[in-house]
């Protein structure tokens, strides 16, 4: 018996080789981030709607939909199980994560604009990061597209740089000293 059908028998999959199981866990796990990312997204553009914010984080949501499109297309092109019920726990945690009122009941809280977009960020931050590991890999798995996965980190990466500017004015907006307190409702 060689390492890898030991591996995979210690993981209770003996059909698959371990580098192809570690690969489709690591997308199956960026699909869950994503899905909830993206529900944060839009949750987070309509909360905003109306406002230059909104905008950018209508055009990004959009932006991070076809972003799961591609993460999914990839996934099936390398004909990789995927395990849908991840991804929805991971929207339902996004969901129950928007409960948190941030010292406000009737209104919504600037604290919560910031904290999207500090959600955000991470999330997008971590998708650049899978967009790098798939490129690095690209370079010994011709199944991967090395032009397109930079084409994707550089979105990324953009994506990142247009959330950090709303992020630092979110935070000057909820935290800076001459902000009256919120009223309790």
């Amino acid at each position: 018996m060689n390492d890898t059908t030991s591996a995979a028998r210690r993981s209770g999959d003996a059909g698959a080789p371990a580098s192809g199981r570690m690969l489709a866990t690591y997308l199956d796990d960026h699909l869950a981030g994503a899905s909830a990312g993206l529900a944060r997204f839009r949750s987070a553009a309509a909360a905003e709607r109306g406002t230059p914010a909104g905008e950018v984080l209508g055009r990004l949501a959009d932006e991070v939909a076809q972003d799961v499109q591609e993460l999914e297309s990839l996934v099936e092109a390398l004909h990789l199980p995927r395990r849908n019920g991840l991804r929805v726990l991971a929207v339902v945690a996004e969901r129950v994560g928007r409960l948190k009122p941030n010292g406000r009941l009737r209104h919504r809280s600037p604290l919560s604009a910031l904290i999207d977009l500090e959600g955000l960020v991470l999330g997008v931050t971590g998708k650049a990061a899978l967009w790098r590991a798939l490129r690095a890999l690209a370079d010994h798995d011709d199944r991967l597209d090395r032009g397109r996965l930079e084409a994707l980190t550089a979105r990324a990466e953009r994506q990142v740089e247009e959330l950090e500017t709303l992020r630092r004015a979110a935070a000057v907006e909820a935290l800076r000293p001459d902000r009256p307190p919120p009223a309790r409702s």
